[in-house]
């Protein structure tokens, strides 16, 4: 035991050492939040598009998406990514070849070519941003998928059920630019665009879909449309005119629309559609926001989705307190006063199925004001716990964070991402590739396992309250028939069953209960001959669980956390896996660097680059708390 508290110890003063030195001024933490190269690949086309002069910054991302080319000719989301991504290929192809820095006869454009071909060309693409970006640039017709939903149904009444709000907040930001720009058959290009129509395969178009599920959806959008009241005329210009006051009330201070740079470049070609000239004064400013979420590393630079400044710093803040890092230090003063300051006072998109609650919740990014999740609102939440309970600040905002993510429970018991009872099965029916997974935003097991570990561990409740009550049954009538539980936003069935298994044992489940005990024993069952734990981000894709066929730290991490939650005594199994986290941490190889966040199956993974050391660090903390205890 000594041997390994000893390394346990080393390891804890290393990790704790390293966000005091990374912290900023104000407090918060910035690391990379990597999302492939497609918003990269976007930015490069909108930028040609609309002549915006940042050579170093177009030049440093065509470099950046050239240097992930594989030698198949093809880019992938994720390393063991079978046959390659054909959405992604296209994407930095087209983009490379519009920056002007590439040319159709490069061996590596040569390369790309016929991979992107012998995969069926882009009308095979699953990814509708990728349809939606080749539309607006003149390079295909507008996918019936958008094209057949007409703009009027942001004008459908609540009680239908196909209305804008019954949509997730995330497809809805993004539907509606698609949907202005389908409307009015937009499409821009330049004289200096690429010709991609040699990657077209004749057999490979987008047709009406026929299918009974497709039907009834028709039925009900021919309803929704006989129930508004005008000439058809008048209609259409009221919806088209609701489409551009929804994008303008959402517009962020840093010029983005909802903090994410695709739904941002969406926005900007929908402006285009409806006139607006290229140096309109929205446009410029969604230019710089774009341009702000530029992370470079290594020499290179990439676009952010959405940069994860809220999240890492409350995660961080949260770790470093549990490693015995006191509420006087002064990173811990710095970080909880910056998330105080980012709290959300405002009742948003999430308020429309969740009226009467007192705005209290936090966002992902550091300029997202108007869309809270859940998620990162116990986030903060717990870093700020410890000085809650002697600050007055603390303790109001503690309070009205806990109101905001208590109403936030959906009817079935789970919690969801971002608004409550979105779950409208219909919707997934829709053509729309990703529909599944983005149309909605259903009750998951990490969003719900981590909710009850915050509401157990820091809140003090248990399943003597009801609606802890009904979480943990959601979760335990969700567990997967193997013992593990399907986590939506991280990789994958690791992530979810550590988030359930510690939820349910913070909030009163017995170690010995039959959900617990297998969730315990699929983990086991899973632990790679090193002891360390490593899962693909194909299981995502086919919803089971895959190994990755290395460990990584994170998913070592959150399997290690969830083992040592529920087991009173430190394992073999557990040491093992101690000892290989701790070999982890002084890697810098690819499993270091592989993608443990999810956006959309099979066509959006994160590598954040903060997890390889927040989870390490909370989970050697959580270990000598339990097993070794502090001098």
């Amino acid at each position: 035991m000594g041997d390994i508290q000893s390394a346990v110890n080393e390891g804890l003063r290393k990790l704790r050492d390293f966000f005091v030195r990374r912290q900023h001024q104000d407090g918060s933490w910035h690391f990379c939040f990597e999302n492939g190269v497609t918003m990269d690949a976007y930015v490069i086309i909108l930028f040609r598009i609309l002549d915006i002069q940042n050579e170093e910054l177009i030049r440093r991302l065509h470099d950046r998406i050239l240097a992930e080319q594989q030698p198949e000719g093809c880019w992938r989301w994720y390393r063991d990514e079978q046959e390659g991504n054909l959405s992604a290929s296209v994407d930095a192809y087209y983009a490379l070849l519009y920056s002007g820095y590439s040319e159709p006869t490069d061996e590596s454009m040569e390369r790309a070519r016929r991979y992107i071909q012998s995969q069926g060309g882009p009308g095979k693409s699953n990814s509708i941003l990728t349809k939606s970006i080749l539309a607006a640039t003149g390079q295909r017709k507008w996918p019936a998928s958008i094209s057949s939903i007409p703009l009027e149904i942001i004008l459908f009444p609540a009680y239908m059920p196909i209305n804008l709000y019954e949509f997730s907040g995330y497809s809805r930001v993004h539907l509606i630019p698609m949907l202005i720009m389908a409307d009015r058959n937009f499409s821009i290009s330049t004289d200096k665009a690429p010709i991609v129509s040699d990657l077209f395969d004749s057999r490979y178009h987008d047709e009406e879909p026929q299918s009974r599920e497709h039907r009834k959806i028709a039925e009900s959008i021919r309803i929704g449309l006989s129930r508004l009241l005008g000439t058809p005329r008048y209609i259409h210009e009221a919806a088209l005119s609701k489409a551009e006051q929804f994008m303008l009330n959402r517009i962020e201070s840093d010029g983005t629309l909802y903090s994410y740079a695709s739904s941002t470049i969406l926005m900007v070609f929908a402006l285009l559609a409806l006139g607006y000239d290229k140096r309109h004064r929205l446009i410029l400013k969604a230019v710089q926001g774009l341009t702000k979420m530029q992370y470079r590393f290594d020499g290179k630079a990439t676009i952010q989705n959405s940069p994860s400044t809220i999240w890492d710093t409350a995660l961080i803040s949260y770790a470093l307190q549990e490693s015995s890092v006191g509420g006087d230090h002064e990173a811990v003063q710095r970080s909880t006063a910056y998330l105080l300051s980012r709290q959300q006072d405002k009742a948003a998109d999430w308020s429309v199925h969740n009226p009467d609650t007192v705005p209290g919740g936090w966002g992902f990014s550091e300029t997202n004001s108007l869309n809270p999740d859940v998620d990162d609102t116990t986030a903060a939440l717990r870093a700020i716990h410890s000085l809650s309970r002697t600050n007055p600040k603390y303790r109001d905002s503690s309070n009205r964070g806990l109101n905001w993510v208590i109403s936030m429970q959906n009817k079935d018991g789970g919690w969801p991402a971002f608004e409550k009872n979105t779950n409208r099965k219909m919707l997934t029916w829709l053509a729309i590739d990703g529909a599944k997974s983005a149309a909605i935003d259903p009750s998951g097991a990490d969003l719900t396992g981590r909710t009850l570990e915050y509401l157990g561990n820091c809140c003090g409740l248990d399943m003597r309250q009801d609606f802890i009550k009904r979480g943990v049954n959601w979760l335990i009538s969700h567990q997967e028939k193997d013992g593990s539980w399907y986590g939506r936003w991280g990789i994958c069935y690791i992530y979810g069953t550590w988030a359930a298994l510690t939820g349910l044992e913070a909030t009163g489940l017995p170690a010995n209960h039959a959900a617990i005990r297998k969730g315990a024993e699929w983990l086991l069952q899973i632990q790679n001959s090193d002891g360390g734990w490593g899962e693909s981000c194909t299981s995502d894709r086919v919803m089971h669980y895959m190994p990755l066929g290395e460990s990584t730290p994170s998913q070592t991490a959150w399997a290690l956390d969830a083992l040592i939650a529920v087991q009173p005594q430190p394992s073999a199994a557990v040491d093992r896996g101690i000892y290989k986290l701790m070999e982890l941490l002084q890697n810098d190889d690819w499993p270091t660097a592989y993608p443990m966040g999810a956006g959309l199956p099979g066509n959006f993974y994160t590598h954040y680059h903060s997890y390889r050391y927040i989870w390490p660090l909370l989970t050697l903390s959580h270990y000598k708390k339990k097993y070794g205890g502090y001098k």
